[in-house]
């Protein structure tokens, strides 16, 4: 289905290649160069426009302007905002201010169209209601695994590559990354997809029971085995059998495990003859394989006979652009899985500080925060104090007891976050002008460039902009590439920026003095 895209950014280069993009993937584009024409187009346009693509860095009406404006006036589009490598605190502001989603410079076509076909479903969702529930019973297939990020996207396309073959696969990453949900969507894409899949978690047997589990036993084959078992091999024939954490398996147990791989036959204990089996073999692990192989804990042949298609997959803080995604997913499953007589949503600063999170625990943590989150929430919404254990865990975040929370300042810069109500003035028993002139001499006595103006009001980004461009030409002795690089824009924009603010490119660092 055609929609139409509204594209804000500065750089005509940019502009032309997002348009490409977005008329590749059979879409619409409308361009505007800084967010004040953008909004402009957008009030003739807003019954047309779905989605909005946003560059933060631009002069007039800057991304965060943008944002703001959008919300004053009520506007419910998904803006997806473009950042280029500005650290987590830029993308956790513009998520708190609203932003849907977010992408990095350059953006790929398969990373935007996975941002826009995102976006555009939850519009869907929005227009026609509250989602069906989605059946958990059936088997999990690609379009099931949660991504947006490029990462993702490069280990679902070597999944998907994968699954075409019976080639033995290795699934590398952290605990709780989502191996198992990979494996479970090459086989469903595979020829024995309907087929059984059995799991072995390796590391949560017994060393003495493993070779019985895997490979079975016969009656009477060791003390205590009243009963024949057949194993796993065994019960996974004909489909797929995924050996999670195969470098706790013992070394003797490896050795069988070769002759499985090598000759697709496995030898059941007591018994007199090796028993065939057709078996597709993906193997799953949170340790470096090599290392193990170099330390003597895992067979170099083994090794080799399973690692012939590896795939790595990255850990949650890598890929923070999966965040929302997963959270948004995690929230509809769970609310419609609880009964909920209402949808649940999610707030922007709810959002902000899941993204801003390290999620150790990666998508398992995750999950189990949003379910616990739907499973106590009291509102229609939620918040930041649904999360709290995740806001105490952030270094430089305080959860403040009515507002949600603030990220406090952490070295030479400040990103506030506050959600809900404004926090409590910082100077309570000041006057706006002693309250102006506290936090001037403040910001005085830390070099840091003025936050407030003479009245006790916050200054407006466009108005601090030139004397950070300044401070920055002069602090960096006006090399010009590393003061584009540490204001995070391109060198075309500074240099059209000095232009506005009637700094000669040529001689900047006299302008700066």
């Amino acid at each position: 289905m055609t929609s139409q895209i509204l594209v804000i950014d500065d750089d005509p280069v940019q502009r032309r290649l997002l348009t490409n993009m977005i008329e590749r993937l059979g879409h619409i584009a409308h361009l505007a160069d800084n967010g004040r024409s953008g909004l402009e187009l957008l009030e003739r346009k807003r019954g047309n426009i779905s989605v909005i693509l946003l560059d933060l860095m631009m002069p007039e009406m800057n991304g965060h302007g943008f944002l703001e404006a959008v919300a004053e006036r009520g506007i419910d589009i998904p803006v997806i905002v473009q950042t280029g490598q500005g650290g987590i605190e830029t993308v956790v502001l513009a998520m708190q201010a609203g932003a849907f989603d977010f992408v990095v410079k350059p953006v790929s076509p398969e990373r935007l169209s996975v941002a826009l076909n995102n976006a555009l479903k939850m519009e869907n969702q929005e227009s026609r209601g509250r989602p069906p529930k989605r059946s958990r019973s059936g088997a999990i297939g690609f379009d099931d695994v949660v991504s947006a990020s490029p990462a993702m996207i490069r280990v679902l396309d070597l999944a998907r590559r994968a699954a075409q073959s019976n080639i033995p696969i290795v699934l590398e990453g952290e605990s709780g990354v989502g191996k198992e949900m990979v494996a479970r969507a090459i086989q469903s894409s595979s020829d024995r997809a309907g087929r059984p899949f059995i799991t072995v978690n390796c590391g949560a047997i017994p060393h003495n029971l493993v070779e019985s589990i895997l490979f079975g036993h016969e009656k009477g084959a060791f003390t205590g085995a009243t009963e024949k078992h057949t194993g796993k091999f065994v019960d996974a024939d004909g489909g797929t059998l995924f050996l999670d954490e195969i470098g706790d398996l013992p070394l003797e147990v490896q050795v069988k495990l070769l002759r499985a791989v090598q000759q697709g036959e496995i030898e059941t204990i007591g018994a007199r003859h090796p028993q065939k089996v057709n078996v597709r073999l993906i193997s799953a692990t949170n340790k470096d394989l090599i290392n193990e192989v170099r330390e003597g804990r895992f067979r170099e042949d083994l090794y080799y006979r399973l690692n012939v298609f590896p795939i790595t997959i990255p850990a949650l803080r890598k890929r923070k652009e999966d965040v929302p995604v997963l959270v948004r997913a995690f929230v509809e499953r769970f609310s419609a899985e609880q009964r909920l007589t209402a949808p649940l949503n999610i707030t922007s600063g709810a959002l902000a500080l899941l993204t801003a999170y390290d999620w150790p625990g990666n998508i398992r943590q995750l999950e189990n925060a949003i379910f616990r989150a739907v499973v106590l929430a009291e509102g229609s919404e939620l918040t930041v104090k649904d999360f709290p254990q995740i806001a105490t865990q952030i270094p430089g975040y305080v959860v403040a007891e009515k507002t949600g929370f603030v990220w406090e300042e952490t070295g030479p810069s400040r990103m506030p976050i506050v959600e809900a109500q404004m926090l409590p003035p910082v100077y309570p028993h000041f006057g706006a002008a002693e309250k102006a002139t506290a936090v001037a001499e403040d910001e005085a006595q830390n070099g840091a460039i003025a936050s407030v103006d003479d009245g006790g009001n916050v200054r407006k980004l466009a108005d601090v902009e030139e004397e950070l461009i300044r401070f920055a030409l002069k602090f960096y002795r006006g090399q010009m590439s590393q003061v584009a690089r540490k204001l995070g824009i391109g060198r075309s924009t500074l240099y059209r920026k000095l232009k506005d603010y009637g700094i000669d490119p040529d001689d900047p660092f006299s302008e700066a003095a």
